[in-house]
């Protein structure tokens, strides 16, 4: 059946492809070899798909090259933008600590000036009382001599009454006329001293009106500056809270969860700031001092804040030029090409360049560990540590505190890794997460 087949086939090729005989000449002999249509035909469909093959396969090589060039150039660029976004970065980093030293100073400021503000007026408000004190006593002593004249007029009168109805006797007239000018002359000095004390009260009273005006005045403006400043310092507080709150809400931890452990350890110097008035009789404070210690309360919550971030890694690890290699999550490995975790993200760069701790931290391993080569782990608190792998040199060892930035390392390739970089990992509570989520959080602020 298959003999018939070809038989066919070579009968119609015949035409075309005519039966050819290759002669092989040698010492023993001549002998040839017979080429049949189909095997032509054979021989010329496999030269034709080897030539297809080979134009394709260089067609595909061209492309690659092609491609492999615009992609360093693209990489080269994308490396160009995102070291002009690194330096805006730190010029903003530096615009924003300045601010906030210039802030600070403000604050200070304005504290000192509130401070001198309640003095003053609380010794106008003691003033105040005195002279109301004084228009009260002199008030009550031109009431009592008043009473005495008209005390004395009525003497007076009751004398000249009896002096009328006993003209019958002379020397008794003469006696009592004697006792009338006596009380005559003390009612006039009585009533001569009354009036210059009336004359010197109008005139205390006068001038203590217008003390009082003049401290009430002094008063509002001071109540004024009062309100200005502390409408400052709130505005100010409010911005300061703004970046902060959202860089912690970023990272996917509860702001409320950080901010009670920071409280929960807080221990530095001073300690939380105190309420500027607690009244110790069950006294309501007043306005003023309840605006204060709200300012007070917030200025305590941004500190709290501020040291949330500072503690947590928020900061690129790397000091220098690099470039992201590999990122966060399921990837093909390197040396075994199946698919695995990469449990951290990987930063190329030349060999030595600085590695710097992402957040202020305690050291909790320096040193070599399996596939990691020289690594260092260090505790942020609030169950986050950070891990720096394939380092060519240690700057810091286990027990050592460090501060965001401070130079921990050198970039390389130690361990298992395929060339230099930098692996570094995030995990919370011992699970790993995806570093560029705090980093991203972080990028506005630090």
């Amino acid at each position: 059946m298959l003999s018939r087949l070809i038989g066919r086939l070579n009968a119609s090729l015949e035409r075309r492809l005519p039966e050819q005989r290759l002669f092989l000449k040698s010492d023993d002999g001549t002998r040839f070899v017979r080429l049949r249509p189909v095997t032509q035909a054979a021989i010329f469909l496999g030269s034709s798909a080897f030539v297809a093959w080979t134009v394709i396969v260089t067609s595909i090589f061209l492309i690659d090259v092609i491609s492999a060039g615009n992609g360093r150039d693209q990489a080269q660029r994308e490396q160009v933008m995102f070291q002009t976004r690194l330096n805006a970065l730190a010029d903003q980093v530096d615009t924003r600590t300045t601010e906030a030293l210039q802030a600070q100073e403000r604050f200070s400021v304005a504290m000192n000036q509130v401070a001198a503000m309640q003095v003053r007026l609380l010794d106008s408000e003691e003033r105040r009382r005195e002279l109301e004190t004084a228009v009260d006593v002199i008030q009550s002593t031109l009431r009592r001599t008043i009473d005495e004249r008209d005390a004395a007029r009525a003497e007076v009168a009751a004398l000249s009454t009896e002096l009328a109805a006993d003209t019958g006797s002379a020397q008794t007239a003469a006696a009592r006329e004697a006792e009338l000018t006596r009380a005559v002359d003390r009612l006039a000095a009585a009533l001569e001293a009354t009036a210059e004390q009336r004359d010197g009260s109008e005139t205390l009273v006068a001038e203590a009106a217008a003390e009082i005006d003049r401290l009430r005045f002094q008063a509002a403006l001071d109540n004024e500056r009062q309100e200005r400043v502390f409408r400052q310092l709130e505005d100010a507080v409010a911005m300061s809270m703004e970046p902060l709150d959202r860089m912690l809400s970023a990272s996917g931890i509860s702001t409320d969860t950080l901010i009670g452990q920071v409280r929960a350890t807080y221990s530095g110097q001073g300690g939380p700031l105190m309420p500027i008035a607690v009244s110790t009789r069950g006294e309501e404070p007043d306005a003023l001092s309840l605006r204060a210690n709200e300012l007070l309360s917030a200025l305590d919550q941004m500190n709290l804040h501020r040291i949330a971030a500072e503690r947590l890694p928020f900061s690129i690890p790397v000091r220098g030029t690099y470039r992201n290699t590999s990122g966060f999550g399921y990837r093909t490995d390197p040396f075994n090409g199946g698919r695995r975790l990469h449990a951290g993200i990987d930063f190329a760069g030349a060999r030595g360049t600085n590695i710097v701790a992402g957040g202020d931290g305690t050291v909790v391993f320096a040193g070599r560990q399996s596939g990691y080569g020289l690594m260092v782990e260090i505790d942020h608190g609030f169950g986050i540590t950070t891990r720096y792998a394939h380092m060519t040199r240690l700057h810091v060892s286990r027990g050592e505190r460090v501060s965001r930035g401070e130079h921990i390392g050198d970039m390389g390739c130690t361990g298992r890794c395929t060339g230099t970089h930098l692996h570094y990992e995030v995990r919370r509570n011992g699970n790993p997460v995806n570093p560029m989520t705090f980093i991203t959080a972080g990028r506005d602020v630090f």
